[in-house]
């Protein structure tokens, strides 16, 4: 075989495996909105979360993501306010393969073809980060979520590329404190198994497209994600707590984890 034959063979061959993970991906999105329209109105709150962490725990192993988390037994029984750093799209899913949970997302997330359906779909609450208005209803709204089920923040407002933790803002911390509820930082990264690096692959930053994030997360093929659940804020009982201590502990504890 000459040269130019043996490199086209070569090429075909490392195309197959790209090609036949995207009909995977696609495959199994197709199976997620076909179980959201048809089985999710008839499943109970317990059903719903089994169905959910285990689309996640696939989606992860399709793009040969490995899970990893430290700190669970810290989380309760009764419903908390999760608050986490934000890298990359694949966050939510990968939370959600550790233990499902109700979201607050940008609002542009849930114009996103086929994820922002699903998104609504799963109950995610939608911001509007331009409006400090529409925060306060969204307050309201975590609230009264946060009575019955526990919610994921993500407070920096946008995402990164994991170095560092930009400022938490704290006007979503107010629903916790509405609702008594404890609140756990969360810091999330992601790394190469082969050598423990930090990794930018699943970065979802800047002007980036869906797609064009998900080829870097298939190309990366050794990657880890780890959760680390971090003590909630101990207080004072009967003492008024403030948004911004809880907002500053948080980025605190997840800064030093990262």
């Amino acid at each position: 075989m000459n040269k130019s034959l043996q490199t086209h063979h070569a090429n075909r061959i490392s195309r197959t495996p790209r090609i036949w993970r995207w009909m995977q991906i696609w495959m199994h999105v197709i199976c997620g909105v076909c179980t959201l329209s048809f089985i999710f109105p008839f499943l109970t709150r317990d059903k719903k979360d089994r169905k959910i962490q285990d689309w996640s725990k696939r989606l992860l192993k399709i793009f040969n993501i490995q899970l990893s988390v430290s700190g669970a037994e810290l989380l309760t029984d009764t419903p908390h306010l999760i608050a986490s750093n934000h890298i990359s799209w694949m966050d939510i899913h990968v939370i959600n393969a550790f233990r499902p949970i109700r979201f607050v997302a940008k609002s542009e997330v849930a114009s996103w073809p086929i994820f922002g359906w699903m998104a609504k779909q799963l109950g995610t609450v939608f911001i509007r980060r331009d409006s400090s208005r529409h925060a306060m209803q969204v307050v309201g709204q975590m609230a009264q979520v946060l009575q019955v089920e526990s919610i994921c923040i993500f407070p920096e407002g946008t995402s990164t590329n994991g170095d560092s933790v930009l400022p938490f803002r704290p006007n979503l911390f107010e629903g916790a404190i509405v609702a008594q509820a404890p609140v756990f930082p969360m810091a999330i990264r992601y790394i190469y198994r082969s050598t423990g690096v930090r990794s930018e692959a699943p970065a979802f930053i800047g002007d980036m497209g869906l797609l064009e994030s998900m080829a870097n997360i298939l190309d990366a093929r050794d990657l880890e994600a780890t959760l680390t659940i971090l003590p909630s804020y101990q207080h004072d009982l009967g003492a008024p707590i403030d948004r911004k201590v809880l907002a500053t502990h948080a980025q605190d504890l997840i800064a030093k984890t990262i």
